[in-house]
């Protein structure tokens, strides 16, 4: 509200609030919550309006959707959005699919929402949402290979000599497996050296599942992401070092809720 903002009660209320053409973002769980808004808000926008995915939907429900949308002269994009709960300060970095127009139309709302050169028109309808899918398909991989090598630290003759978080700041400094998700294990491992405080239980949102698939659909082998998919399957029946890393990880990029170790409910 301080920086300009409107808060608006109903969708009905922020679509009399817009401007023609007007742009419609949502950010919401995949699926029918997404469906439903998209089936109010077409009740009310006009010929020229745009309706903004901004969610981690399926690229397939784009199509479906835009499908949906082409009798009425909406317009459809999907933006895949990546930064989690830190985008608030460092910018979000988003991948768009839809029609270059509508593109053109929001691109300086993209522009004040992704940090320099942290937004990219992906193509068509769709693009957006399955460059996004991959991308976390690929996060998949490198946290677990995070996961299992501090694991391997943990357990080895060198445990107690060993600061996780000056390892991950180490790493950081010039080596090649240097990243924001260690920037991140660094601030974990700095809270809990030892994770003591969660357990090593971790969920899967959907876009690894539907990275595979499609690795599957177009023969494309994927061992490393497919596995990473199935190790976080198996982290809700143990309590490994390295699923408690990814937890800690998940939990660090993206405010994903973590179990704690002294509590018995798993969200």
């Amino acid at each position: 509200m301080k920086a300009g903002a409107s808060g608006a009660a109903t969708i009905s209320e922020l679509v009399k609030k817009l401007s023609p053409p007007r742009a419609a973002w949502i950010m919401l769980p995949a699926g029918k919550p997404v469906d439903d808004t998209i089936d109010e808000l077409k009740e009310l926008l006009e010929p020229g309006d745009i309706i903004i995915d901004g969610g981690n939907s399926f690229y397939k429900d784009d199509l479906r959707r835009a499908e949906e949308l082409s009798g009425t002269g909406i317009q459809y994009m999907d933006v895949g959005v990546s930064g989690g709960i830190w985008g608030l300060k460092i910018g979000y970095c988003m991948m768009i699919g839809g029609p270059e127009n509508a593109y053109r139309h929001i691109e300086p709302a993209l522009k004040a929402l992704a940090p320099p050169e942290g937004y990219l028109y992906c193509g068509p309808t769709g693009a957006g949402h399955f460059v996004k899918m991959v991308h976390n398909g690929i996060e998949y991989g490198m946290m677990q290979a995070y996961g299992e090598g501090f694991a391997i630290l943990e357990a080895s003759p060198y445990s107690e000599s060993l600061d996780h978080s000056q390892v991950a700041h180490l790493w950081n400094q010039g080596s090649v497996v240097r990243s924001w998700l260690l920037e991140l294990a660094e601030i974990a491992f700095s809270e809990d050296p030892k994770l003591q405080g969660i357990e090593g239980y971790v969920s899967d949102s959907g876009e690894g599942r539907w990275t595979i698939q499609q690795a599957i659909d177009t023969d494309v082998p994927a061992p490393v992401i497919t596995m990473s998919l199935f190790s976080r399957f198996s982290s809700r029946d143990a309590n490994l070092f390295s699923d408690r890393v990814l937890a800690a990880l998940r939990n660090q990029f993206g405010g994903h809720a973590v179990v704690s170790s002294d509590s018995k409910e798993r969200e």
